[in-house]
């Protein structure tokens, strides 16, 4: 789906009595950062978004003792692989950019710093949901950085010259790939590699793959809020209404948009970022409406994988963890560089993970792109941040998870096999790992 995490979202990652099933298991490291008493403090700082150089930049400018030295990583994927190399070698950087879904894998592993009491004053900074995903267990081991409100955004030429309306609904979603596909038009677009699709239609139909019941992780990836989302998403690979782009070769993915082989997607903020930076042809020509619901549902927009929130982590291993800490904050609330990754022309068009962050609605989205429809859009974007989903809980294998996911998610776009047998295939496996891991599950 490739779209991200929004405003009022609560990730129930983990709850009291989980440190009975072996979640938080403590780990050592020598640590990183330069604490020597000559000199500013060096904090390491991994990312990988645009604009995070001039923030960065600007954070050297206008502080004495501490600076930040950047190193931009590739992707997100990379990032995970990178920092679990560098855990082990104990070379962890003090500061890593990271997303909500994965810090409970890190927690579990040892690898992060609680760093509660050097940010929990500052904690009405933010919006409740960003805030949440930052721990586990009450604890706080990052400072949200982003939200992502999730919405539509479509072609509005294609759909008048077809008679179609934005739809309300994934029934309304479907028909109206029907119709685009008899002139050649694919309604979305599901690369082989991104499962997220999945995630985020079985969180909005009111799934859990993870739970907590008592003592013990509680895994379903067969509830009816699922099959549900298997429903929707078999019909429309069975109808042929997707196009099947790999976002491995992303130029590919942006031209399709904008030459019209592809007519809408279900993203974020930070998304938008690279149509403005790609299209040639079709700015101007998009707009914005709600996700759709399920039929007769109430509006309710998810905040998965590709929408969870993002985060500034602080390592274990970080021998200058507050300074460390201020200097994340510092990134996350300072107006300056929170601008600056807000716009999608010169950082990632993600929208703040502060409370008052409706006032950078009009930063994060392009009237390059949107034209005369870019004033209705910020009221889409607006109401999609309190609508969003509040109870969904990330597993302590959730990269695991993920990377399996991925496997069988490329054989159902293969038509090799049903969304419903990969469901199955995921509620065995992933019991299974979780036992393998000496974690106490039901399911």
């Amino acid at each position: 789906m490739n779209s991200t995490s929004p405003r009022k979202r609560a990730v129930r990652a983990a709850v009291a009595g989980l440190a009975l099933t072996g979640l938080l298991a403590a780990c050592g490291g020598s640590g990183s950062g330069d604490s020597s008493s000559s000199g500013p403090v060096t904090l390491p700082f991994w990312g990988w978004a645009n604009g995070q150089e001039a923030v960065v930049k600007a954070f050297n400018a206008g502080h004495k003792d501490i600076k930040l030295k950047y190193t931009k990583v590739t992707d997100q994927l990379t990032m995970q692989k990178q920092l679990t190399n560098a855990v082990k070698a104990g070379n962890a950087p003090c500061l890593v950019q990271n997303t909500a879904e994965y810090v409970t894998t890190w927690v579990s592993q040892g690898a992060l710093a609680d760093i509660t009491k050097y940010v929990e004053a500052d904690k009405d900074k933010f919006n409740a949901g960003a805030w949440a995903g930052a721990g586990v267990q009450g604890k706080i081991y990052g400072v949200p950085t982003s939200s992502a409100p999730a919405f539509t955004i479509y072609r509005t030429d294609l759909f008048a010259k077809y008679g179609l309306k934005a739809p309300a609904t994934w029934d309304d979603f479907i028909a109206a790939g029907k119709v685009l596909k008899k002139h050649g038009i694919k309604i979305t677009n599901y690369a082989g590699e991104d499962p997220s699709t999945l995630e985020v239609l079985a969180m909005q139909a009111g799934a859990h793959w993870y739970s907590i019941d008592g003592n013990a992780w509680k895994v379903n990836f067969q509830d009816a809020g699922t099959l549900k989302a298997a429903k929707v998403i078999q019909d429309i690979i069975d109808n042929g209404l997707n196009s099947k782009l790999s976002f491995a070769d992303y130029a590919a993915v942006q031209r399709n948009y904008d030459n019209g082989g592809t007519a809408t997607r279900q993203i974020s903020t930070w998304q938008m970022a690279g149509m403005v930076q790609n299209f040639t042809k079709s700015n101007g020509k998009w707009a914005l409406s709600p996700w759709p619901t399920f039929d007769g549902a109430a509006a309710k927009t998810p905040a998965g994988t590709n929408q969870s929130g993002g985060l500034t982590l602080v390592t274990k291993q970080c021998k200058n963890q507050q300074q460390a800490a201020e200097a994340a904050l510092w990134m996350s609330t300072n107006t300056g560089p929170v601008k600056t990754m807000a716009s999608p022309e010169t950082g990632n068009g993600v929208m703040p993970a502060l409370a008052d962050s409706d006032s950078y609605v009009g930063e994060a989205i392009s009237d390059k792109l949107l034209g005369d429809n870019y004033e209705p859009g910020k009221k889409v974007v607006t109401d999609s941040l309190s609508t969003v989903t509040t109870d969904w809980t990330f597993g302590p294998d959730w990269t695991a998870m993920f990377t399996e996911l991925q496997s069988g998610w490329a054989k159902v776009m293969n038509k090799e096999q049903k969304v419903t047998d990969l469901l199955a295939h995921m509620q065995e496996w992933t019991v299974k790992d979780l036992k393998s891991r000496g974690i106490s599950v039901k399911g």
